[in-house]
């Protein structure tokens, strides 16, 4: 897979975990392509921290409204019934847990769940921004993101960046597979067929428990 394959991969597992009625909040980049995969006949309403509820897929190209934008600043359409509002609002809905699912990305995720989405060393940076709310108010908080980063471990022993949350995530999906963090730790659910465990596991700097039950991973 490419980098465009392997994300939309990604952004097609993690659509797989949304249930009918649940609220869902997508984090910028990669999480965003969720709203494109949602299964027939789910009914899923996603909520961007800017002021939107019932946001669709993104607006096939030449249709966009430029008044219409995710939390990102992409494109996005409004469903009937959706509605507008204030950032006040919006995080009202965050804060008081209001929201089922939140997705993000990250650049280290570890082993107790700890999170560190919002700080590269040596580079200029906005802040964690509405990141802390979602991870804390939501009831679920998955992680998509590619495994690792120009071969280097993004799921570690413990994070080493400052922390958005800790011991808030739930569960992990990359290319390599879906996981979750459990009390003895982070166990491997399902795994793509074109990996095997010893290379997941090389890729992984946490120590993987392998689940009994363990699945090929499917979109």
């Amino acid at each position: 897979m490419d980098r465009n394959q392997m994300k939309q991969f990604i952004a097609k597992r993690v659509a797989r975990e949304l249930e009918d009625g649940d609220v869902v909040n997508l984090g910028i980049g990669l999480p965003t392509a969720v709203a494109n995969y949602v299964p027939e006949g789910v009914n899923i309403l996603f909520q961007s921290e800017n002021g939107f509820i019932g946001l669709g897929p993104a607006p096939e190209e030449g249709k966009e409204d430029k008044d219409i934008v995710n939390a990102g600043g992409q494109y996005v359409t409004i469903l009937p019934g959706g509605a507008f509002f204030d950032s006040a609002t919006s995080f009202g809905i965050i804060r008081g847990g209001h929201v089922d699912v939140t997705v993000l990305g990250a650049l280290q995720v570890d082993q107790e769940g700890n999170l560190a989405n919002w700080m590269i060393p040596g580079k200029m940076v906005p802040g964690m921004g509405g990141a802390m709310d979602l991870v804390v108010g939501a009831k679920k908080v998955i992680i998509a993101m590619e495994h690792t980063v120009k071969g280097n471990h993004k799921i570690l022993k413990k994070c080493n960046l400052p922390l958005t949350a800790a011991k808030q995530v739930n569960m992990i999906i990359t290319e390599m597979g879906v996981m979750e963090i459990t009390e003895e730790g982070l166990v491997l659910k399902e795994i793509n067929p074109e990996y095997t465990i010893e290379e997941v596991q090389k890729a992984t700097e946490a120590e993987l428990i392998i689940s009994e039950e363990l699945t090929k991973m499917e979109v």
